[in-house]
């Protein structure tokens, strides 16, 4: 809508379980009471933040953004990269378009922003080889000076990644983007409840005080509107990505494939040659033949067989296997060759150390996601509030996919070729 900017506020991993408390929390509470929201916002297969976040931004599944996954597939690095950049994603976003509309944009950390064309750029990406630095890393993909005056004034508040320091300093940066540049678009990634609901589990009083937490956070951000008289030209969107769940055990099937001769290892336990390679998706994951094997239907079947039997002697821990085409229907990596969903309590991991399944323990998680969306009180969460946005509405069932067609009305932009479609939430 004309003259009116638009403050994009993720929150990671926070869902339908968290309303008990989101309800009587200050911040949020007056956000429901004067915008709409939902509780049942169905995420995308698989419910991870990377795929989940260029849902946000273009509307499509991930099947058709191309985001598949948090990690590349890189069967012989010791630590696959990330999506971390903006040209993994097929076609426009919301950004772009503000962009290109002439209007000023703004992303504090947000996934698969690396080297976008974003007016202020703090984009989410780590330092994976041993020689890089994580402030060096971010400036060289992102907006250099942007990132250096940021660094300057609140760094502070951070302590690398650790919470709740990192949103702490998200958080200043965000409100520093709006008093001085007044972007017409931020985006700001808060990942303070993913932290503890994966060191903790879903479950832990920790997930509640993080709540409290962004609750006070959306507070700052609320008085700073009100001071600058900005609330009735803001439109104020919070919301999840996607859901968790508690785990007891992990489960490495590379290590399966390793004892069956379908990968080989050197003497650093690093893979050399793979037949077959399973990349984890957490509650799920994609099995890949190679490319001069992925035609081979013996060694297909010979691959399904031996994961569907391992699972059946050990408490069933696939609750299904989907077959490349199953996969794309669910909006998942069509490109796969099976696809597996983790029974409850259950999650994957690509490592070949230790045994084939074990225990969390102190080593492992004790929450995840990644999961089918499908699954029961496993939604997400969604809140706007703004000048044409209805006060005090419950829109009820909708999709992230659903999202970014809808803040293309607010943008007054045209995203083509999306799979969801706006939310009818305006006055």
């Amino acid at each position: 809508m004309d003259n009116e900017c638009c403050i994009l506020i993720s929150l990671d991993a926070v869902g339908k379980k968290d309303y008990n408390c989101i309800k009587d929390l200050p911040n949020f509470k007056f956000l429901m009471e004067n915008g709409s929201y939902s509780f049942d916002v169905k995420s995308i297969y698989p419910t991870l933040t990377y795929p989940a976040h260029a849902t946000i931004v273009t509307g499509k599944y991930p099947k058709n953004h191309g985001i598949i996954n948090n990690f590349l597939t890189e069967p012989e690095k010791e630590k696959a990269d990330w999506y971390w950049f903006r040209n993994y994603i097929k076609g426009d976003t919301i950004y772009d378009l503000v962009k290109q509309s002439g209007r000023i944009t703004a992303s504090i950390l947000w996934p698969v922003t690396a080297k976008a064309n974003i007016d202020y750029n703090m984009p989410e990406i780590l330092p994976h080889k041993k020689w890089q630095n994580q402030i060096i890393v971010s400036l060289l993909n992102g907006s250099k000076y942007f990132q250096f005056d940021m660094n300057r004034r609140y760094g502070y508040m951070r302590e690398g990644i650790k919470q709740p320091n990192l949103d702490n300093f998200s958080m200043a940066c965000t409100l520093d983007v709006i008093k001085r540049y007044k972007p017409d678009l931020v985006m700001v990634h808060l990942t303070d409840v993913d932290s503890f609901a994966h060191k903790y589990g879903r479950d832990s009083s920790e997930i509640n005080k993080a709540l409290s937490r962004h609750d006070e956070r959306l507070g700052v951000l609320l008085r700073l509107l009100k001071e600058k008289e900005m609330m009735k030209k803001t439109n104020i969107i919070v919301l999840g990505d996607h859901s968790f769940k508690d785990v007891n055990k992990v489960v490495k099937l590379n290590k399966l494939f390793l004892k069956n001769n379908l990968l080989e290892v050197n003497e650093k336990n690093l893979i050399t040659n793979w037949k077959v390679y399973m990349n984890t998706c957490d509650g799920s994951c994609y099995i890949y033949l190679n490319k001069e094997e992925k035609n081979n239907s013996t060694l297909k079947n010979k691959v399904k067989n031996l994961i569907l039997d391992y699972s059946k002697k050990n408490n069933n821990f696939i609750e299904r296997l989907l077959t490349s085409e199953e996969a794309a229907s669910f909006g998942a990596d069509p490109n796969c060759t099976f696809m597996l969903e983790a029974n409850e309590g259950y999650y994957f991991l690509t490592d070949l150390d230790g045994d084939i399944i074990q225990d969390v323990g102190s080593t492992y998680d004790k929450g995840t996601h990644g999961y089918c969306p499908n699954k029961k009180d496993y939604e997400t969460f969604f809140m706007a509030v703004g000048p044409s946005i209805k006060k005090n509405f419950s829109i009820g069932t909708m999709n992230l996919v659903d999202i970014a067609p809808t803040l293309s009305k607010i943008l007054n932009i045209h995203l083509k070729d999306t799979d969801g479609k706006a939310i009818n939430i305006f006055k």
